[in-house]
């Protein structure tokens, strides 16, 4: 065992984790609350270019996802040249490749949101707010990376304290924008846009100031341009697969978006509110199958696989217990949650039946989590994927369909695809891990760590 990993427990890991996750729902939540006051249009135009602009992060991720994994797997080896080397390697990626999306959503923006056959009070609204952000999406591409190196390294304080600052800039960006105070201009949605996108370049700039003073061999600048290719080689490997099953995930609640939309505003600012509450459920398990991804990265490395195995049939029935949890306590609260956003009773009393099905739903979004994020840190990612695309289109679009527009059961039909969805897959991911075929799939060198 490394004298990093016997610093780092599940606990010490997550628990900061936690709160960086908590405090990015809290800055999207903040948008969505603030805007509420301002209009439910313009709920639903950020919620919708949101879905757009999180495909976006996704593509991003591939490249943040391969090098979490990487820098674990090698500080777990004890390479901690090489950790440095894909540290740099992936900044210069992302931001090459962040800036080209940035280009694309800058300009295309408004056709993309007419594909998805919105209302024209909402299109004007959700147009301005993805060109801003969407233009500056590259930042998001480099804090993310930025976050996954730190949070490799084990410096997950340092990355939750760098989102306590932006969620707080954010804020007070929104209320200055939204409410103008002092006779300052209102700008509503645009205001918040402009306030998400300067809170994100802070971040960043503090983040690499941070991991530049931490771990001043993460960054090796000068080595940039003389680096092995297969280090890019093999942020690629495992970065696309990875990003391939949130990407099909993403994809499939774009298409799924749309049938919502097909039912009305209001429908759609319903699926909103009430996910917007049920990402509080689920971040327990998203910090749990992050701290988790760390550790067994690092163990993966050392070649301690019985380690590694054990500790993913730990976290998931920690994840379980408290995700069930929570989504019950969320349940009984689900009216007063609702009504800090709407008064629209319509709204409030499909939302609460969709809050209810959270009961159903966690515990199959536990195993998909814990267990596919275990999969990758051990290198295991193209599994996940195939699996991820034939349950995502075959069960939860397809359903959503069937069950939500056919059968005309509206949102619930589509609540309980999503239901269907998790557990099969959720099913099939505890079964590959039992297998143990993921032992074979590490990305260090074969010889033995001492």
């Amino acid at each position: 065992m490394t004298k990093t990993q016997k610093k780092m427990t599940l606990f010490a890991l997550t628990w900061p984790i936690f709160i960086e996750i908590l405090l990015h729902m809290l800055m999207g939540n903040a948008d969505t609350l603030m805007l509420s006051q301002y209009s439910d249009d313009s709920v639903a135009a950020v919620g919708v270019s949101n879905q757009i602009l999180s495909l976006v992060i996704v593509m991003f991720g591939f490249i943040a996802t391969g090098t979490a994994i990487l820098v674990a797997q090698h500080l777990g080896a004890r390479e901690n040249q090489t950790a440095g080397e894909i540290s740099i390697v992936s900044l210069a990626i992302n931001l090459g490749f962040g800036l080209i999306l940035s280009v694309v959503l800058l300009f295309f923006s408004e056709p993309i949101l007419k594909s998805m056959d919105l209302s024209n009070e909402i299109l004007h609204e959700a147009s301005s707010y993805l060109k801003i952000v969407g233009g500056f999406a590259f930042i998001q591409a480099l804090i993310m990376t930025a976050g996954a190196i730190l949070r490799s390294y084990g410096h997950t304080k340092d990355a939750m304290y760098i989102t306590i600052g932006m969620n707080i800039l954010n804020v007070i960006g929104n209320y200055i924008f939204i409410f103008g105070p002092f006779g300052l201009p209102i700008l509503g949605v645009e205001g918040v846009a402009i306030s998400t996108t300067v809170s994100r370049l802070i971040g960043f700039i503090v983040s690499v100031i941070v991991l530049w003073k931490r771990v001043p061999s993460a960054l090796p600048i000068k080595k940039l341009f003389s680096l092995p290719i297969q280090h890019i080689k093999n942020l690629l490997r495992i970065g696309i697969p990875s990003a391939g099953e949130q990407l099909s995930y993403n994809g499939s609640q774009m298409v799924i978006t749309y049938m919502i939309a097909t039912l009305g505003t209001e429908a759609l600012t319903t699926k909103v509110y009430a996910q917007n509450l049920m990402m509080f459920v689920l971040l327990f398990s998203v910090a749990i199958s992050q701290g988790t991804q760390i550790l067994i990265g690092h163990m993966i490395g050392a070649k301690q696989y019985e380690d590694a195995y054990e500790r993913c049939i730990k976290s998931l029935k920690i994840a379980m217990v408290i995700s069930v949890g929570m989504a019950i306590v969320f349940s009984v609260a689900a009216e007063p949650l609702l009504g800090i956003f709407t008064d629209n009773e319509e709204i409030i009393a499909l939302g609460k039946k969709l809050i209810y099905l959270t009961i159903l739903l966690e515990p199959g979004r536990c195993f998909n989590l814990v267990v596919i994020n275990a999969l990758r840190a051990t290198g295991d990612v193209k599994f996940p994927v195939y699996m991820g695309i034939l349950s995502m289109w075959g069960v939860s679009v397809t359903l959503s369909y069937i069950l939500g527009i056919h059968f005309g059961l509206g949102l619930i039909g589509i609540w309980l695809s999503f239901v269907a969805d998790e557990w099969l897959r959720g099913v099939i991911m505890l079964k590959r891990w039992r297998s143990k075929a993921w032992i074979k799939k590490s990305f260090v060198d074969t010889k033995a760590v001492s």
